[in-house]
């Protein structure tokens, strides 16, 4: 990747800060509707996980911080350029989306930690991987975790991670959409099997609007070098449902997906790239 811009200044690095049991302050997202309400909502506004991989801090408080092998100051200081200027290249791609829109772009915060920390969903733990609180508008990630879970479903490269910050991202522009909010609605109000077929679709819009900030970011700053695009549509694949699942017990279950499969995942994230348009990006509607 070319990351030449100004970073972010909305990265807060909790890193090496301790951590003591946390008290839990909300529930974060559960689900509820229609989902044809979220659909015109999403066309209206532009233009005319398993919850842990969204909400991840509803695990339990009293769980202790995962240890994480000790890391030089050098270390730390290029991991987190690298994720500022990755959301700063996030931040100048939505800003411009919602100015287009009528809108004003109310960026979040990106939080680095260690082992396990406090969020407004209660305790952000790093087995739980990246995830984005609506409660306190904030995208938590591990950076030891999330390099050791990339490595280990063999998704490698600067790209790969840069897909998965900006897949946490889109969870935000889906709260300031109104879309989290119906989701969670709409959750309440079915089974558990729709309820994962549900957030399916949720993650897969996700993925798209991963695929318009690439696309977007490309033709603006000309961010994107040779293997960029490989490398997330790889890493798509490395994080889809029947993936994980024959890797940790051998056999796929999808009544039990809660982000897509592979198949679906790059297949969001393509369309998302290729139109970088938001409107492409009713996953919703789709079949």
């Amino acid at each position: 990747m070319r990351l030449e811009g100004p970073e972010s200044t909305n990265v807060e690095d909790r890193r090496g800060g301790g951590f003591g049991g946390g008290m839990r302050r909300g529930g974060g997202i559960r689900i509820g509707g229609g989902i044809g309400g979220i659909a015109i909502l999403l066309i209206g506004l532009f233009f005319g996980v398993d919850l842990s991989g969204i909400v991840g801090g509803s695990g339990d408080p009293g769980v202790a911080p995962q240890q994480t092998q000790p890391q030089t100051a050098g270390q730390h200081d290029a991991e987190r350029r690298f994720v500022a200027q990755v959301l700063g290249e996030t931040e100048r791609v939505w800003d411009a989306q919602f100015a287009r829109a009528g809108r004003q772009y109310e960026k979040p915060t990106l939080v680095l930690f260690s082992g396990a920390t406090h969020s407004g969903c209660g305790t952000a733990q790093a087995q739980v991987g990246p995830f984005y609180c609506p409660n306190d508008r904030r995208v938590y990630i591990d950076l030891d975790f999330m390099a050791q879970m990339l490595g280990q479903l063999g998704a490698k490269g600067d790209f790969a991670a840069a897909y998965v910050i900006a897949h946490e991202v889109g969870h935000h522009v889906q709260n300031l959409l109104g879309i989290l909010p119906q989701f969670d609605r709409m959750r309440q109000q079915v089974s558990e099997a729709q309820g994962n077929a549900l957030t399916v679709r949720l993650e897969l819009q996700a993925d798209c609007f991963a695929g318009v900030w690439a696309n977007n970011a490309q033709r603006a700053r000309n961010i994107l070098e040779a293997g960029d695009l490989e490398e997330a549509l790889n890493a798509a694949a490395a994080v889809g449902d029947d993936h994980i699942q024959r890797q940790q017990q051998g056999y796929v279950r999808p009544e039990t997906f809660t982000h897509g499969s592979s198949q679906q995942r790059m297949t969001w994230f393509k369309r998302g790239f290729d139109s970088g348009n938001v409107q492409a990006c009713d996953t919703f509607a789709a079949r």
